[in-house]
């Protein structure tokens, strides 16, 4: 095998293996409920780690894009605030003086509001030619100053009738979040692996100005990556705001941070041409499954924290390794 082949190699089962080691370590270690079943491994604190994740999941799936296309997008998580406040509001009674929409038709213009701010982000990179940090910095700011304008700085309560069942609703026995991820993810892969915007998403990345000259008009892709990213902030906002029954100003703080931390630990590059959804998946568990079986443990917050600062060194530590192999 090539260098390159081994570095592939490493860069998908070093996560896996992370997160095999993990499972294996919280199912011995964790402890034990009333009757000695294991907590960690309970059919509801795995459900549990679903709900709590899907929000962030669906937010990494489109930061892997942006992320394969050689971008950043630090907005993400005040475009969920945004969005979610936006449907909170929709939702408020007319006998309140609001416009009493249902949660459906509100819940849709809130990933519409998303898919616009992701539209501003493109055209800020893809016409402007703004640094994707730079760009979505600024972005990030107005998103959170006008979901504190339009709410006030306070939090929205929501009593629309079949608002929670998005959030905390099952379907077939599993919870409708965990359907969200399967269907979003396999729609994700499928564009990167099986279409020729995927092709291009890796091309963009990997070697801007080869894609140039092969023709590949690079604004079309920066605009289907960053739309696509804020739409789904959109929809993970929603579930979000399902579950709390709420929308919260400071809602989506920190999203981009946990979003990224996924991605890159899944095996993504920074520099772009590299990542995977199924990478950016199993970046997700390792980081859930290490906070839910810490929490379980009593282990503090802020130690949490530190490790998993920890593995996001590590892992770009790792990417510059391969990059001057």
């Amino acid at each position: 095998m090539s260098n390159t082949q081994i570095s592939s190699l490493l860069r998908r089962l070093l996560p896996l293996a992370g997160l095999l080691v993990l499972v294996v370590f919280f199912s011995i270690k964790a402890p034990r409920g009333p009757e000695g079943e294991n907590l960690f491994l309970s059919t509801e604190n795995i459900f549990n780690i679903a709900r709590q994740q899907s929000a962030i999941l669906l937010i990494a799936f489109g930061m892997t894009l942006v992320i394969i296309s050689g971008g950043i997008d630090l907005s993400v998580g005040s475009v969920a605030a945004f969005t979610g406040m936006i449907s909170a509001l929709l939702m408020i009674p007319a006998t309140k003086g609001g416009l009493g929409l249902t949660v459906p038709v509100a819940m849709t213009i809130g990933v519409f509001a998303g898919a616009l701010c992701g539209m501003v982000n493109a055209f800020l990179i893809g016409i402007l030619r703004l640094p994707p940090f730079i760009a979505t910095l600024g972005t990030m700011g107005i998103a959170r100053g006008a979901t504190n304008i339009i709410s006030h700085g306070g939090s929205v309560d929501v009593t629309a009738q079949g608002i929670g069942w998005l959030g905390e609703g099952n379907f077939l026995r599993l919870p409708v979040p965990l359907w969200i991820i399967i269907i979003v993810g396999l729609l994700c892969y499928m564009v990167l692996n099986k279409t020729v915007i995927g092709r291009t998403i890796y091309a963009v990345g990997g070697n801007p100005q080869a894609a140039r000259f092969a023709g590949i008009d690079q604004r079309k892709t920066l605009f289907f990556v960053y739309i696509l990213t804020s739409a789904l902030a959109g929809v993970a906002a929603m579930i979000d705001v399902s579950r709390s029954i709420s929308a919260q100003p400071g809602a989506g703080m920190g999203a981009e941070l946990d979003a990224i931390a996924a991605v890159v630990i899944g095996g993504a590059s920074l520099f772009g041409g590299v990542g995977s959804i199924a990478g950016t998946v199993i970046g997700a568990l390792v980081i859930a499954v290490l906070k839910n079986g810490a929490s379980l443990m009593s282990v503090d917050s802020f130690v949490q924290q530190i490790i998993v600062g920890v593995l996001i060194i590590a892992a770009v530590a790792f990417d510059q390794w391969q990059k001057k192999a």
